[in-house]
């Protein structure tokens, strides 16, 4: 292979770094989910089940009431650290010191709540007072607000350092690149100066078409230095948005959620300040060339599109991939709709009959989309880096 083997195990340390990284900001992001073994009845419902889908969970629903388990991570500065697994929850149905599973989540209990594992009544809604729009669990005859996982908005009583769906998504696409790579280089290695075969010959034309059509264009001549991370970004988003294709192991939206597209996003805004020269400063806060009174304006516009940069990454990769996701939940809504959430059989079929072969259509599409954002948003990086690196000569 024209590239090197260096390349492909720099890579698998690329791949580590940003899932450890995206440990930290993943906690950050909007994360509410809709329990997934209920019974669908009604409109509501369908649009829990629809967010449970897209969003993130402690547990990784498979089907019904079958869910496999995940580490509960959760710690408050009074009660400390609570350490078990979701499955002790019940689905929902039990609390666990304080703590209970609503809607996918780890929430806890505000108040003079019992610790151990106790049955719970039900859960609910406030719709005024001081905790209107959130949410409560019912226990004893009593009512107990309910404390979320803190968010980009809002903050907690409590830090969850859970593995989440997401999380343990991320591990199994680090997993996966780590034998891929490691395979390829391992392939070179022992068939040095053959022709490829296997999973050699599969990546050769990926790991080419990425240094010859990202990374040479738009980086130049440093672009070596730069090509493990290029492709760590590429096929890392490109694994996370296949793996959220496939419905028997959770469907996870993790290049949806915009704590792992924000710390993506970093990575590369991080790189690309961290590596820039000093021209590139000079024709963004003091062009040559320019009026004093327009090279201050256009100094204050570079620098917003500086901000913005990042800003644009994860926003496209996070809004197209949820798109799609929601796309075909709503098209699978046409079997419920049609119907009336269970009262018409004949009707479900109909909706069956319309809803099937546009999902298939959309599942396709959606393949080629989780290729497309893997690619865009590794042209992206290496566009930015490639501006950061230019100097003059260069022009």
């Amino acid at each position: 292979m024209p590239v090197s083997k260096q390349i492909l195990y720099k890579v698998r340390f690329w791949s580590t770094s940003m899932c450890m990284a995206i440990l930290f900001v993943l906690p950050m992001a909007v994360a509410s989910a809709a329990s997934g073994g209920d019974e669908i009845t009604t409109k509501e419902e369908y649009i829990d089940g629809v967010l449970h889908h897209v969003q993130n969970s402690n547990e990784i629903h498979l089907v019904g009431d079958f869910s496999v388990p995940l580490p509960i991570i959760a710690y408050h500065a009074e009660d400390g650290f609570l350490l078990t697994m979701s499955s002790s929850f019940d689905h929902g149905h039990k609390a666990v010191d304080g703590y209970v599973l609503y809607h996918g989540r780890i929430h806890r209990v505000l108040g003079d709540f019992p610790k151990g594992t106790v049955e719970i009544d039900s859960f609910g809604h406030y719709h005024e007072g001081d905790y209107a729009d959130k949410p409560y669990v019912d226990y004893g005859g009593k009512t107990y607000p309910l404390d979320a996982p803190g968010t980009f908005m809002e903050s907690s009583s409590f830090y969850d350092f859970s593995i989440t769906k997401n999380v343990a998504t991320m591990f199994l696409a680090v997993i996966l690149m780590f034998w891929l790579f490691g395979s390829v280089a391992k392939s070179m290695k022992r068939r040095e100066g053959q022709a490829p075969k296997g999973v050699q010959s599969f990546m050769e034309p990926l790991v080419i078409f990425i240094r010859d059509d990202i990374a040479k264009p738009f980086i130049g001549d440093q672009h070596e230095r730069y090509l493990p991370f290029i492709m760590s970004l590429f096929f890392f988003i490109l694994i996370l948005n296949l793996l959220g294709l496939v419905p028997f192991i959770g469907s996870a939206n993790v290049t949806g959620n915009a704590g792992t597209t924000l710390a993506l996003a970093l990575f590369t805004f991080v790189i690309m300040i961290a590596v820039s020269k000093k021209d590139f400063w000079s024709h963004m806060l003091w062009m040559p060339g320019v009026p004093i009174l327009v090279k201050i304006i256009l100094a204050f516009i570079e620098l917003i599109s500086l901000i913005i940069k990042p800003v644009t990454l994860f926003i496209r990769l996070g809004a197209n991939i949820t798109a799609g996701h929601i796309a075909i939940l709503a098209m699978v809504g046409l079997i419920f709709i049609f119907s009336g959430f269970g009262e018409s059989l004949s009707g479900g079929v109909v909706g069956a009959l319309i809803s099937v072969p546009f999902t298939f259509a959309m599942n396709l599409l959606e393949i080629f989309v989780a290729v497309l954002q893997a690619f865009i948003f590794a042209l992206l990086s290496a566009m930015y880096i490639g501006q950061a690196v230019e100097v003059s000569a260069d022009h």
